[in-house]
């Protein structure tokens, strides 16, 4: 393998892992609060169609280069709406927090579908958009595998990179941070400490929405061009997982991320060898997410949740 083979490699790996890191990040900002986001699926799936109906509106209006980023801010606002609906179901009325998010997935896979039905004519898919193009660092960018890898990629990647350093000061260096994971940990202390547990759960929650959101817009925006219904396709899922195997830490995640990024970056790899044609492609796909039960497997026991995870906060019950 030459050098030029190996930065590819790890440029299509950050490609891959960009949606897994903002949607990780997500995670841990709901789950730290002390309330369990399975529907970072659905969120994803939320934003991917709103950055594919956005940019698309975008586009044909004229807006160039901008276009992607209103399929950006799209993606967010639909993407906190949609968490939203798991806040106030686990929140306020206290629902089971994993059927609430298990509601969330099915209601996404529905009503997108549906509305790009709706918005397009029938058709099963939204129409191709010029999503982001890659940015090379300069200077930087003629490293040898490093440069080609790193410092030739998409904006979202740059930015995903960045707000892994961004959220990690905020939940461990920061008056907000401590407060969100001290409602995850003992909300009844915190509550006797003045914070609102409750608030500090929504926003939790909404900013897991947000990220989820720009997740799936990512995919969108830079690999498929369109949305269908299989766009996301268990990457929530797989995000989970690294958040997980992160130990809810946002560069545990982002690691756990690039690692399952690689699987799948390998899965496209392999094709290219002429020994592949002789394995049915089905079990070639089923790489990356072999790899995230094993690794779900091996975590089991090492990891420690908040300790409030899952567990809906009343104040009458200390």
């Amino acid at each position: 393998m030459d050098l030029l083979t190996l930065g590819q490699l790890l440029n299509t790996t950050l490609v891959f892992s960009t949606a897994l890191i903002f949607a990780a990040l997500g995670g841990i900002f709901s789950e730290r609060s002390g309330v369990v986001n399975i529907g970072l699926e659905g969120l994803m799936m939320f934003g991917a169609f709103a950055a594919a109906v956005g940019g698309h509106y975008a586009q044909d209006a004229g807006l160039g280069a901008w276009a992607p980023w209103v399929g950006v801010l799209c993606a967010i606002a639909v993407g906190v709406i949609g968490s939203l609906i798991h806040a106030v179901a686990s929140i306020t009325f206290k629902a089971d927090q994993t059927i609430s998010g298990t509601v969330i997935n099915f209601l996404a896979a529905g009503s997108t579908l549906y509305m790009v039905k709706l918005f397009f004519d029938g058709a099963g898919e939204s129409p191709l958009i010029d999503g982001f193009k890659k940015v090379s660092v300069p200077v930087l960018s003629k490293i040898p595998v490093i440069g080609e890898g790193v410092f030739n990629s998409y904006p979202t990647t740059y930015l995903a990179i960045i707000l892994v350093i961004v959220i990690y000061f905020v939940l461990f260096k920061t008056p907000f941070g401590l407060r969100l994971r001290a409602v995850g940990e003992h909300p009844s202390a915190a509550d006797t400490l003045g914070v609102n547990v409750k608030r500090m759960r929504y926003i939790g929650v909404m900013l897991s929405g947000m990220l989820a959101g720009i997740g799936g817009a990512t995919i969108t925006l830079t690999t498929t061009g369109t949305f269908a219904h299989n766009t996301i396709s268990g990457q929530g899922f797989i995000a989970i997982a690294a958040m997980i195997f992160g130990k809810w830490n946002p560069l545990g995640a982002f690691g756990a991320a690039v690692f399952f990024g690689f699987s799948q970056a390998i899965r496209n790899y392999v094709q290219l060898f002429e020994w592949s044609k002789s394995i049915p492609q089905e079990f070639i796909f089923m790489i990356p997410y072999v790899l995230t039960i094993i690794v779900l497997v091996s975590a089991v026991g090492r990891s420690s949740a908040p300790r409030a995870l899952g567990e809906p906060y009343d104040p009458g019950k200390r």
